[in-house]
């Protein structure tokens, strides 16, 4: 039951079309307009890919060199740049690995699309694992690409000199993708620190494409991504808390917060042991190619259709000042991360106090605590 006042907005922005069925063959030239208002998000769709695919078998042997692999995820750009750079440079394939990826406009349709049978893999946000795994899902986290929450909370520009933190916020409005999603556990956690009854607080739910409102004043305050908290700031919007910032997530959260990261089902995780590893090992060389080659280069990386149209040099400028924050430099999941995440779930009544998460994490690629394999 929500206890916070909630209604629902319509963004001035285009929204989001349903991609689930989306793959990266399946890219279109409309990409661009959604991608550029929406914060980079992939937003297009053929309607077809998902919807048709076969449920893998259960349990099948899939080492690397066998058949296909389908890993579906978010499509949010700065969720995909690993995933991608592992395509461009030839990592999956270094390691046997034939990848297909599968792009979905968000990591609840990654999810249920593993669940369901329609894909290998899905890398989604640990919020969105976790509250599949309280529902029941037999599913098993194994290696994580994201450690930080892609959200930063912003005034618009016309409260920037009234809210100034945020306490700031009781009685006001706050823009949020959705009830229940990872922006809006984040306000309700940050309010919670700040001592503020989330019921003083009416949350606006717009979609995934906040800026204009934000930027007009529809709401007092929201949870945007990039590039919108950039233009926001440049617009006049106070910056109240970036989560992209490891220094702001360890102020706030207590360190790095786990998000992105790879799933199977757990039927399938011993058969898929040799499968994992080589993923991982791939993964890990994008994350360190990320790390340590310039901006430049990982955007290159990206589909062409997922980046027409934008502005390439604020792109590059937002990974460079963020991908070490965002981007662990080892795929192996952090078990405190973790739990600051289920923490805040919890704090914000989205899964049970008691649930026992520890089971969702899978560690063993790991034996020797170092890369997988």
């Amino acid at each position: 039951m929500q206890t916070q006042r909630d209604r629902t907005l319509r963004s001035a922005e285009p929204a989001a079309m349903d991609c689930c069925t989306l793959t990266r063959r399946d890219l279109i030239g409309a990409v661009a307009a959604g991608a550029a208002a929406a914060g980079w998000a992939v937003a297009a769709s053929s309607q077809r890919g998902l919807a048709a695919a076969a449920p893998s078998p259960a349990g099948r042997a899939a080492g690397p060199a066998s058949n296909p692999v389908r890993l579906a995820f978010c499509g949010q750009l700065l969720c995909v740049v690993p995933y991608e750079v592992a395509r461009a440079r030839g990592f999956y394939e270094a390691e046997g690995l034939r990848v297909e990826l599968v792009y979905t406009r968000g990591g609840s349709a990654a999810m249920q699309a593993l669940v369901g049978g329609a894909v290998d893999y899905a890398a989604t946000s640990f919020d969105v694992a976790v509250q599949a795994y309280a529902r029941g899902a037999a599913v098993v986290r194994f290696a994580t690409t994201g450690r930080l929450p892609l959200f930063a909370l912003v005034s618009a520009p016309r409260t920037a000199a009234a809210i100034r933190d945020v306490a700031d916020l009781a009685g006001r409005t706050v823009g949020v993708s959705g009830l229940g999603n990872a922006d809006h556990v984040l306000v309700q956690y940050l309010l919670a620190r700040a001592g503020v009854d989330a019921r003083r607080v009416e949350f606006a739910v717009l979609g995934t494409n906040l800026f204009e409102a934000v930027r007009v004043g529809h709401v007092d305050a929201g949870m945007v991504q990039e590039p919108a908290l950039s233009l926001l700031v440049e617009a006049g919007s106070r910056a109240l808390v970036n989560f992209m910032d490891l220094d702001d997530a360890t102020r706030y959260l207590g360190g790095p917060y786990e998000f992105m990261g790879v799933a199977v089902r757990r039927a399938e995780l011993a058969a898929r042991q040799e499968e994992m590893r080589a993923l991982v090992r791939a993964l890990e060389r994008a994350l360190r190619f990320v790390h340590e080659a310039p901006a430049t280069e990982s955007i290159r990386a990206l589909p062409r259709e997922l980046v027409a149209g934008g502005d390439i040099r604020r792109l590059e400028a937002v990974l460079e000042r963020y991908r070490r924050s965002l981007y662990p430099a080892t795929a192996r999941i952090d078990p405190a991360s973790s739990e600051r995440v289920v923490h805040s779930q919890q704090l914000a009544g989205i899964v049970p106090a008691d649930l026992a998460w520890q089971g969702l994490l899978y560690t063993g690629l790991w034996g020797d605590g170092r890369a997988a394999g």
